[in-house]
């Protein structure tokens, strides 16, 4: 169980800077109409921005390390990288539903936030994540017209376990605009097939 003083910083949280921000007003007011002086403000208005800069610096870190780890592999789960991290499930998914929605770029933050080649997809109450490999090869396959259970087929390698994944697989590209129109529907590339084989 962790100690109280910890879970009291917890619970607070970022909000502190809140309360910051009020005592540097208080302190500034204070200053100036009593003694005509704002240096004390000043520089606790510079040691908070400094400390509330510093406190990004684990979460940057963790987001990191987490994404090094799943660079390493064609499919991994949540469950899987919490595990391996040794962190809690509830920390992981929090993580995973964040790179989820940034995983696309937006048009106003262009230079800061690049369209990401790997995916992150939910499902069964779980996120998946899926390496730039596999979805690079399961986009080709997409769109040269190959069917659910084709795709399946090929991507075993890359470890794709069941049709729905598949389907999941179409919605969040789809969702997230990183895949085009087939170039041959699934009927016309059947078709094709037949006809080369006689």
């Amino acid at each position: 169980m962790p100690k109280k003083y910890v879970v009291f910083f917890k619970s607070i949280g970022r909000k502190w800077f809140l309360f910051l921000i009020l005592a540097i007003a208080i302190v500034a007011f204070v200053g100036y109409y009593r003694y005509n002086m704002l240096e004390p403000a000043i520089g606790i208005t510079v040691i908070s921005l400094i400390l509330f800069v510093l406190s990004y610096i684990p979460n940057l870190y963790f987001n990191r390390k987490m994404l090094k780890l799943m660079k390493k592999y064609y499919r991994i789960e949540d469950k899987t990288v919490a595990r391996l991290m040794d962190r809690s499930l509830h920390k992981v998914k929090e993580k995973m539903f964040g790179f989820s929605k940034k995983q696309v770029k937006e048009k106003k933050w262009k230079l800061l936030w690049s369209n990401k080649k790997w995916l992150i997809a939910y499902l069964n109450k779980q996120y998946i994540y899926y390496h730039e490999q596999t979805v690079d090869r399961f986009k080709e396959l997409y769109l040269k017209g190959y069917g659910d259970k084709e795709i399946l087929e090929n991507l075993k390698d890359y470890e794709l376990s069941s049709n729905s994944e598949v389907k999941i697989i179409i919605e969040t590209l789809i969702k997230y605009k990183k895949i085009s129109d087939r170039e041959i529907s699934v009927k016309e590339r059947r078709k094709e097939e037949r006809f080369k084989n006689i």
